[in-house]
């Protein structure tokens, strides 16, 4: 998978983290500016978590080859 294809895998998968926590609140039918600053907060850490659990695998199954984001996710 080239770097590109990768962000693009990852973004994805960080906009379902946001969409499964957004189910899980409910309230679908209220516009996303009536969030508080929790509940971005929440979306947000949804997407970094989402980002480091591909990161880490990328990086388990190609040891060696992401030397920028093996020191990213360890800094």
């Amino acid at each position: 998978m080239t770097d590109d294809e990768w962000q693009a895998h990852v973004t994805r998968q960080a906009a379902k983290a946001i969409g499964e926590w957004l189910e899980a609140r409910g309230r679908l039918h209220q516009p996303i500016r009536v969030l508080a600053l929790w509940e971005l907060e929440a979306m947000a850490q949804a997407a970094i978590s989402s980002f480091v659990v591909l990161g880490c695998s990328r990086i388990k199954e190609e040891p060696g080859q992401h030397p920028d984001l093996t020191r990213f996710l360890l800094a």
